[in-house]
């Protein structure tokens, strides 16, 4: 266990922000599963911005790789583009 006043805030610190960042996303990966559900083009349409934002947000702040976030709505495009 850490001695240290300084270290035992690190460590308050750190669990805070990962508690921050699972939330955020695991709330991108249902919104993810959200869109890749969606049969509907209209309704996937709709939804497809506002989950590449989602997307665009977690890679600026590191809570994602950038090349994930990438991937992840080239992917997407591909699925809302092909429904019918």
């Amino acid at each position: 266990m850490a001695n240290h006043q300084s270290s035992l805030k690190r460590i308050r610190q750190a669990n805070a922000k990962r508690l921050h960042n699972r939330y955020y996303a695991k709330t991108a990966r249902n919104a993810v599963r959200k869109l890749r559900a969606t049969q509907d083009k209209a309704e996937a349409q709709a939804l497809y911005p506002s989950v590449c934002s989602m997307l665009d947000k977690l890679a600026k702040k590191n809570i994602i790789h950038k090349n994930k976030a990438g991937n992840l709505k080239s992917k997407l495009a591909k699925h809302v583009n092909r429904l019918a």
